[in-house]
Order: structure tokens, then C-alpha cells, then sequence
């Protein structure tokens, strides 16, 4: 199966994987199964960093080097038709950051992992737990 991680669960994962459901976690080892993130999750989490929200224990830009080197997750490319989707997309909100990730889900057929009230609402993706 192919996964797409919210930002929240890609930073649970890789910080306090405690947080994580063990629904999540029997996902996480089954090997046959890939994981992505989209680079808005990137985004997101430089954004948290610089509002103080987390603490990344090094220089952003470095923690995100290692973070991907060393979690198995591919990166879902940011294309124009997942950019019209993002604005498509039926969700209780306009944050855009979670329209990208949503469109993303969308446009590639993946699974979305995520915690996210208002995310898991939308119809138009599959959502773990939910309807996948």
C-alpha cells in the first residue's frame, strides 16, 4: 500500500512515536507498505521550527537533511494538477497547507495518515481508519 503522511504523523514518527495509534504502528512495520510526504510537510515543519511550536535540536535545514536520510519515506512530487486539486478539494477550511497534502492524497491515489479533524471529513481521499 502507499501511505502519504501527514505532518503531524511524519514528526510523531520521528519524535515521539509514543503518539503514534498502534493501528499506525502495525503500518509502519509492515515492509511491504511505502511511505510519502509531500514538500509542503517540509514546509510545515521549517514553519512550526521558526514559530517556536517545536524543537528541532539543530539548525532546520540540517534537521530535515537528516530526518529524511534517515526515516523511509519518498518525497510525492508537487505538481500542477495536485495545485488544482488543492483548490477542488472539499475541506471545513482554507489552510492551504493542508489542501496541498489532501491533493496530494488525491491526485496519486494514496492512503493519508493523519490525526487531522478536518481532514478526515473530506470524501474525496482515502483516509486510515476511515475508509482504507
Amino acid at each position: 500500500m502507499r501511505y502519504l503522511l501527514d505532518t503531524h504523523i511524519w514528526l510523531w514518527s520521528l519524535m515521539t512515536p509514543d503518539r503514534l495509534s498502534p493501528e499506525i504502528l502495525v503500518v509502519f512495520e509492515n515492509e511491504g507498505n511505502e511511505f510519502f510526504i509531500s514538500p509542503i510537510t517540509i514546509w510545515e515543519t521549517l514553519v512550526l521550527s521558526q514559530k517556536g511550536r517545536i524543537e528541532l535540536g539543530l539548525p532546520p535545514e540540517e534537521w530535515i537533511t537528516e530526518a529524511l536520510e534517515h526515516s523511509p519515506v519518498h518525497e510525492a512530487h508537487l505538481t500542477h494538477a495536485i495545485a488544482v486539486k488543492s483548490a477542488l478539494i472539499e475541506l471545513p477550511h482554507k489552510d492551504p497547507a493542508d489542501r496541498f497534502i489532501a491533493a496530494t492524497a488525491w491526485e496519486n491515489d494514496m492512503i493519508l495518515i493523519t490525526e487531522d479533524r478536518f481532514l478526515r471529513t473530506s470524501r474525496q481521499i482515502k483516509i486510515f481508519g476511515k475508509n482504507a
